[in-house]
């Protein structure tokens, strides 16, 4: 397994050329935010990730988790990375000094995100559903539970976990069956949970669990579902660990990958019940742990650039030093297979595709950070706004190339990627759970057609569509033949995206299942179209830094992989366009009985 170097250099492009980070800094939230500063968190992030996360990644595979008697023994070296990564206060980046955090911007907190995925994808989920649960809290629990389990979360000293599914309750959480009964000011709570990321670890002395449970008058459906606060341990007033609560976990699911992390099967209360405290009201947990689970698509999204960049890595480094077969030009000799021109196809579309991914994960957290801290009601609002539409994107998009490019470095490879000891099918089987946990892809479809689309009669992402026009004069301005080609190619994706839309939101295509079985193609045409229109933007900028930048290789790098997207990965619009405008009437012509 190649070493992992973390791609400090295109990150800081992207906050400088794509994120406004210089505007970012402009916000009082994030005054002491400077370009030294980001600087010396990034490498400083590349080096521990480096040097004590990613050596422990395919070992932690190998070895796995184990569950005895209801405990969990994570491989060698977790624990061990784990107390490195709280003692550098990695853990409360995005939080504000107020709640024990950095006060840094998420636009470099996924940055940093990126990295410990890559280096170790089983590792980095249990700081990443840390991370939501203390968004949760933060965003509806009471002042008391606040000062007395955030200081913990946010250092990292007690982690946290998500408790949505149920045997019998995946996407569709109405049917679940945990139930919670009143008690002398706190809840007890009688259920099981499956698919517990980090529902037991070694880690920490307490778990904090944020659970989805029923009380006994609530109303049937979503609306009757209500979230709690269970911790492994209760606390005493003073702070201290009082008694285990009656939460335990009683099995660890056998995975296709991530075998390093544990997903547990939960029980509560299988004695008088474990107890639980009410964050937010009563029938409203949903919307409450809806802040967790937003919080967690973005970063599962980033999940699929992660593994992608991963796979990548490897994949040049063994292209580079393989030996193989004549150069098809000529010249008799075997060579390195970077030589053959179809390797080189298959590394160019990791590397584009991998580049417009992080652009459009980076991009949609800095419209959050502007969402949340800037001075003007109106620019909150459109940057909420465009956040929103695009967090199905990233979440979905992302995780399906995401396979797709771990699958690609196993192709790089041949024989040798099919092999475990390279280590490249173990990305493969990783980034298989991206595209499902968090949501599953068709329903980020769903949400962004319905909920992003339809529901706001197009707004949001007309907005867009009409931003991203602006960016054609500039890069004919250019006169350059790669940025032309650039712009030629925006051009005709965002007229597929619009006629998409303007089709989807006519209000004579009345047949709902028509529109949605084209939901994710939809998607997938949004989602290269954004991405293209990023990479459009960095190729511009490339272009204008050329003039005084030293750096021409690197710069020179960045407009061929725009080009290169531009003509390899931007004509798939011309054959999306077609499956949502055209293409639902032979998805739904079958029978049921003729599956």
């Amino acid at each position: 397994m190649a070493d992992y170097n973390a791609p400090v250099k295109d990150m800081r492009f992207i906050f400088e050329e794509l994120c406004d980070f210089e505007g970012l800094n402009g916000l009082p939230a994030f005054a002491d935010v400077t370009p030294d500063m980001v600087g010396h968190i990034l490498n400083e992030s590349a080096r521990f990730t480096g040097e004590m996360v990613a050596p422990l990644n395919q070992s932690g595979d190998q070895q796995t988790s184990t569950l005895e008697d209801g405990v969990v023994t994570t491989p060698d070296g977790f624990k061990e990375a784990y107390a490195s990564f709280v003692e550098g206060g990695w853990n409360g980046t995005p939080f504000t000094p107020e709640e024990g955090g950095m006060g840094l911007p998420w636009t470099l907190t996924t940055a940093l995100q990126e990295m410990w995925q890559s280096a170790n994808l089983a590792w980095s989920l249990c700081p990443l559903l840390t991370i939501g649960a203390i968004e949760a809290v933060i965003a509806h629990a009471t002042p008391q539970l606040r000062a007395t389990f955030l200081p913990k979360l946010v250092s990292g000293e007690w982690t946290g976990t998500m408790n949505l599914t149920e045997p019998q309750a995946g996407t569709d959480l109405s049917l679940l069956r945990t139930r919670a009964e009143r008690e002398d000011g706190h809840y007890r709570l009688k259920g099981q949970k499956i698919f517990i990321t980090f529902g037991e670890q070694d880690y920490t002395d307490n778990i904090i669990h944020l659970v989805l449970a029923r009380l006994p008058d609530a109303p049937p459906g979503v609306k009757g579902i209500s979230l709690f606060l269970v911790p492994k341990f209760l606390v005493n007033d003073d702070g201290s660990l009082g008694e285990r609560n009656n939460v335990k976990a009683v099995n660890l699911e056998h995975k296709l990958g991530i075998h390093a992390s544990p997903t547990c099967v939960m029980t509560y209360g299988d004695n008088d019940g474990a107890i639980g405290y009410l964050i937010g009201d009563e029938h409203d947990g949903l919307r409450c742990m809806f802040t967790m689970m937003n919080n967690a698509r973005l970063n599962v999204g980033l999940q699929g650039v992660s593994i992608g960049e991963r796979a990548y890595q490897q994949a040049v480094e063994y292209a580079k030093s393989r030996v193989q077969s004549a150069p098809v030009s000529g010249g008799g000799d075997s060579a390195t297979i970077i030589q053959h021109p179809d390797v080189r196809r298959m590394l160019m579309m990791m590397r584009a595709q991998i580049e417009a991914m992080r652009a459009i994960a980076y991009y949609t957290n800095s419209a959050l950070d502007v969402s949340r801290h800037h001075g003007d009601a109106e620019v909150r609002r459109a940057n909420h706004a465009r956040m929103d539409l695009l967090t199905p994107v990233v979440k979905a998009w992302c995780t399906d190339l995401g396979v797709d490019i771990a699958s690609m470095g196993v192709q790089v490879h041949g024989g040798m990627g099919f092999i475990e000891e390279t280590g490249a099918a173990q990305y493969l089987r990783d980034s298989r759970i991206a595209p499902i946990y968090e949501g599953t892809n068709g329903i980020q479809a769903i949400d962004l057609l319905g909920r992003k689309l339809l529901r706001d009669g197009g707004g949001a992402l007309g907005d867009l569509l009409d931003e991203m026009a602006q960016v054609d004069a500039d890069l004919l301005a250019t006169q350059d033949a790669d940025c032309a080609a650039v712009q030629r190619s925006l051009a005709e994706g965002r007229t597929a995206l619009r006629t998409a839309s303007e089709w989807l939101l006519d209000p004579k295509n009345n047949d709902i299942d028509a529109k949605f079985a084209g939901a994710t193609p939809f998607l997938h045409l949004t989602g290269t179209v954004v991405g293209g229109w990023l990479m459009a933007r960095s190729a511009l900028a490339a272009h204008k830094r050329s003039a005084n930048d030293g750096d021409r290789s690197f710069l020179e790098a960045k407009i061929v992989t725009a080009r290169f997207y531009a003509e390899h990965v931007m004509p798939r619009v011309h054959a999306l366009l077609p499956e949502i405008t055209q293409g639902s009437a032979s998805v739904l012509a079958l029978a049921e009985d003729q599956f």
